[in-house]
C-alpha cells in the first residue's frame, strides 16, 4: 500500500511539473501555425502599373528563406504565400479571402498599396486576422481604437512631410507650390498633411493641384497645367511609375521647380534611371533606410551583411535598389514580432507583440531610427531624414 502511494505521488509530481513547464503551458497555435510551420499570406503587384514594387516581396521571400536555412523561428519554418493582385482592389479582396479562408494563414504580412489594403481593411478586422507591416503610407493605418488588427510598417505622411515643409520654408519662403497627387488616401493624405504643416501660409503658397488615377497612361496634361500655374515648387505625391514620368516630363517641359517626391518613389534603379539621372538632379526626398550605393555606407558592417544576403539569396536583384532594402527591413520586423511571440502563435498574440515593439534596432535602418509601437500607437517608424539627388546618388541633407 505504501509503495503504491509512493508511485502515485511520484506520478502526480511529474504531471504537475509538466503542466507548469513552459513547453506544456505556453504552446498555443492559431490557424497556420504548428510545431513545424508558420504560414503567412501576402498580396503584391507582380503585374500591373506598380509592378516595380514587386522586388520588395521577392526580397522578403528571400529573407525568409535565409531564416529557414538557419533553423527558422524556434524551429518553425516560415511559409509565405504571396499572390499577385495587380494593384487592383477587387483582386486583392479575392486573393486575401483565399489566403484567410482557404489557405488559413496565421496573418497577412506586408501587402502593398493604400487602395488595395483599404479594400480589405474592414474584412481583416472583422475576421480578427493580423494585417501587419503593410507597405502603404496612409494615416488610416494608425487607428488601433477602430481597426486594432491593421498596422503599416513604412512611415506615414507624419514622418516626412513636416521635414519637407520646414525645408521649404527655410530655402524658399516665398514659394509658389504645385501638388500632383495620386487620387486615393495615399496621395490625399500627403496633400492634406502638407497643408497642415504649411499652416496659415498654405493658402498663399499653394497655387495649383492636380490628381491622377493609378490606371492613367500618363500625367502629362496634369504637369503642363501645373507648370502653367507659375509654380516654382512641385510636390509629386506619387508612386514609382508616375514619379519617373513626372521627373522626365518636368525636365522636358523646361520647367525647373524645386521638386519633392516621397521615399517610396525615390529608388535610383526603378525611378531615377528610367526617368534619366540627369533629369533628376536636385530632387528632394526622405529616407529611413541606408542606401547601399551611398559611399558613406561602403564599410558599414550592416550594409556588407545586406549585400552578402542579396548575393546569396536573391542574386538577380539589384543590390543597390532601396526597395530591396525596404523588403529586407520589413521581413526583419516580422521576424522580430514572431520571435517575441515565442510558443504562443495565436492571432491575438501576434497583434499583442506587433503593438509591443520597444526601441527595435534593425541594421539597415538609418542611425537613430528604431521601431516603437504600443496598443495606442500603430506607427512603428516615426522619423525620416531628408536627402538630395546629385545626379549620381542621394546625398543626406544636414537639416
Amino acid at each position: 500500500m505504501s509503495r503504491c502511494r509512493t508511485v502515485s505521488l511520484a506520478t502526480l509530481t511529474v504531471l504537475i511539473a509538466l503542466c507548469l513547464s513552459p513547453a506544456w503551458a505556453q504552446k498555443k497555435y492559431g490557424p497556420g501555425a504548428s510545431d513545424t510551420e508558420i504560414k503567412i499570406g501576402q498580396t503584391f503587384p507582380y503585374s500591373g502599373p506598380t509592378s516595380a514594387y514587386s522586388t520588395i516581396a521577392k526580397t522578403e521571400a528571400a529573407y525568409f528563406a535565409k531564416i529557414n536555412a538557419e533553423g527558422g523561428i524556434n524551429g518553425r519554418r516560415i511559409n509565405i504565400i504571396s499572390l499577385d493582385d495587380g494593384y487592383a482592389p477587387p483582386k486583392t479582396v479575392e486573393q486575401t479571402r483565399k489566403l484567410v479562408e482557404q489557405d488559413e494563414v496565421l496573418l497577412i504580412f506586408g501587402s502593398l498599396g493604400t487602395a488595395t489594403n483599404t479594400a480589405i481593411h474592414r474584412y481583416m478586422n472583422s475576421m480578427k486576422v493580423p494585417h501587419i507591416m503593410l507597405a502603404t503610407a496612409a494615416l488610416k493605418w494608425d487607428d488601433p481604437a477602430n481597426f486594432p488588427w491593421s498596422m503599416a510598417l513604412v512611415p506615414n505622411q507624419r514622418a516626412d512631410t513636416p521635414g519637407f515643409a520646414a525645408y521649404l520654408r527655410k530655402v524658399k519662403p516665398d514659394a509658389r507650390v504645385a501638388i500632383l497627387y495620386q487620387n486615393d488616401d495615399y496621395g490625399k493624405d500627403y496633400a492634406k498633411m502638407l497643408r497642415k504643416e504649411l499652416g496659415e501660409r498654405a493658402a498663399r503658397m499653394i497655387v495649383a493641384e492636380a490628381s491622377y488615377e493609378v490606371t492613367d497612361a500618363t500625367v502629362d496634361s496634369q504637369l503642363i497645367a501645373l507648370k502653367d500655374s507659375g509654380a516654382d515648387v512641385l510636390f509629386s505625391f506619387v508612386t514609382p511609375k508616375f514619379a519617373a514620368m513626372s521627373i522626365r516630363k518636368v525636365y522636358d517641359l523646361g520647367w525647373r521647380p524645386l521638386h519633392f517626391v516621397p521615399t517610396n518613389a525615390s529608388s535610383v534603379e526603378s525611378v531615377l534611371k528610367p526617368a534619366g539621372l540627369e533629369k533628376a538632379v536636385g530632387l528632394i526626398s526622405a529616407a529611413f533606410v541606408k542606401d547601399p550605393s551611398d559611399p558613406d555606407w561602403k564599410n558599414d558592417p550592416a550594409t556588407k551583411d545586406y549585400l552578402a544576403f542579396i548575393q546569396r539569396y536573391y542574386p538577380e536583384a539589384d543590390p543597390h535598389d532601396t526597395l530591396n532594402v525596404i523588403g529586407h527591413v520589413s521581413a526583419q520586423a516580422l521576424v522580430q514580432v514572431l520571435r517575441q511571440c515565442g510558443d504562443d502563435l495565436t492571432r491575438e498574440n501576434v497583434m499583442r507583440q506587433a503593438a509591443n515593439l520597444k526601441d527595435v534596432e534593425l541594421p539597415m535602418l538609418l542611425p537613430g531610427i528604431r521601431l516603437n509601437t504600443s496598443p495606442t500607437d500603430y506607427t512603428p517608424i516615426k522619423q525620416m531624414k531628408l536627402r538630395r539627388f546629385d545626379g549620381r546618388t542621394w546625398v543626406r541633407l544636414d537639416y
